[in-house]
């Protein structure tokens, strides 16, 4: 394995551990410290690239940004890659959300995310508490933005993962996203291919990379990276192909900083 210069980093369940939206204090100091060691952050999660920046502000500009669960890539303000979904394909997604009782949709556009709500309270609950930049439309099915990730949202737990995976799976990528998302992305779009990518832009070996996940949608990550990295509330399946574990990301990251995990 060679030297470490990339941690890429899961963010609901990882980072940010029992629902919490914000950093903790100190977080954004270790990961300037990091890449005063010479090695880069970057922001891997479901979330969309302006909500990122925002939570990473005091080193928005300093970061790299997997987004959207695979489908965008930012480094120093310019995009890397974007993948998108056949049209069709999309419009049936959301249709069949929209079909589901209790179930509320979010197209995710690449500045702004999308949503017809049932309910208002989902409209609040991205704007104010997951702090999304939110457009409510009347037809969500009319959205003229082309189609990167398509989700479900079930308010206090999804309710038949293995359905939308049955049904969709052979067609679209579709992983859970914490306990009350499911994300469905191209078919073969995941994590793993999005930060493969950005390594490769930026002239790093995945041998030189770690990745911190808990959940389903970072196996493919993990999987990629000379270092896999795993919080201990993580799902068995992450846990099991992970070198390292942690209670807490920014104590995995005061171990790298002061040798005490050797790589």
């Amino acid at each position: 394995m060679g030297q470490l210069k990339l941690i890429a980093c899961d963010l609901d369940g990882t980072l940010l551990l029992n629902g919490a939206q914000q950093l903790q204090p100190g977080t954004c100091d270790l990961i300037r410290e990091l890449g005063s060691r010479g090695i880069l952050f970057c922001a891997a999660s479901g979330r969309q690239y302006s909500n990122l920046r925002r939570l990473f502000e005091p080193v928005s500009d300093e970061i790299a940004y997997l987004c959207e669960n695979g489908c965008l890539g930012f480094y120093q303000g310019s995009r890397i890659f974007r993948e998108t979904m056949d049209r069709s394909l999309g419009q049936e997604l959301m249709q069949a959300i929209l079909e589901t009782e209790g179930a509320e949709v979010l197209l995710s556009g690449e500045k702004v995310c999308y949503v017809q709500p049932k309910n208002m309270e989902y409209f609040y609950h991205m704007r104010d508490t997951v702090r999304n930049d939110t457009v409510i439309v009347p037809d969500i099915l009319r959205t003229d933005e082309a189609y990167m990730k398509v989700s479900l949202y079930e308010k206090g737990g999804l309710r038949n993962v293995r359905c939308w995976q049955d049904r969709f799976g052979d067609r679209c990528t579709v992983v859970t996203g914490g306990g009350e998302w499911l994300d469905m992305m191209p078919k073969g779009v995941n994590k793993g291919t999005g930060l493969i990518k950005i390594l490769r832009t930026l002239g790093i070996d995945q041998k030189e990379c770690m990745a911190v996940g808990d959940n389903d949608n970072d196996l493919e990550m993990l999987e990629a990276v000379g270092y896999p990295a795993a919080v201990r509330s993580g799902k068995p399946a992450v846990r099991r192909i992970a070198l390292f574990e942690t209670d807490t990301v920014e104590n995995l990251f005061r171990r790298i900083l002061e040798n005490e995990i050797v790589l």
